[in-house]
């Protein structure tokens, strides 16, 4: 089913995706606070023993994803089933994957961050998180380009996340929510 076959009133899921670095759970976080949508980080959903290959050095194959990548669709599918809108940080790399996160909503959209490699170096060397710099070149050979046929975005990884935040909802037409009444 094409986007544009979707009907309107269905759950919108955006799925902020990118390599290492790219500043996805970042961005989910920008648009978490303009929209208030639930959101989930799609590390936590790894099984420990793919958290430990990525932090021995050991790039994940497509044997290790598909669990992590079925769990993160069923999540979205369950918010889906009530009518709720998500939010995933995940990266989503192959157009494969992207295959099995649209499993969990029809309306499903990609914001593709992208970036200067040596930009995602210097922002993976001065985080704490288990995936080491090293692993960055395989992410990027890893990585398939969004298609035309599939429903997403672009975006400079570059600009600052409240930049990011107000381009996707511009891009999707939504309003930010209220924020809530001070008394």
């Amino acid at each position: 089913m094409s986007p544009a076959d979707v009907p309107h009133d269905a759950p919108l899921h955006l799925v902020f995706m990118g390599v290492s670095g790219s500043g996805k759970s970042t961005a989910m976080l920008a648009v978490r606070d303009l929209l208030g949508w639930e959101s989930a980080e799609g590390d936590d959903f790894h099984p420990p023993a793919n958290v430990a290959k990525m932090a021995s050095g050991r790039p994940l194959t497509d044997a290790d994803r598909w669990g992590w990548l079925e769990s993160l669709a069923a999540w979205t599918k369950e918010r889906d089933d009530a009518g709720t809108p998500t939010l995933i940080s995940c990266s989503a790399l192959r157009r494969s994957y992207r295959d099995v996160l649209r499993r969990g909503g029809e309306r499903t959209f990609f914001v593709h961050l992208v970036g200067d490699k040596g930009l995602l170096l210097q922002r993976m060397e001065s985080r704490e998180h288990f995936m080491p710099s090293t692993l960055l070149e395989s992410q990027l050979d890893t990585l398939e380009q969004l298609q035309p046929d599939e429903d997403g975005m672009v975006v400079d990884v570059a600009h600052p996340p409240s930049l990011i935040g107000a381009l996707v909802l511009a891009r999707l037409d939504l309003e930010p929510q209220e924020p809530p009444a001070v008394r």
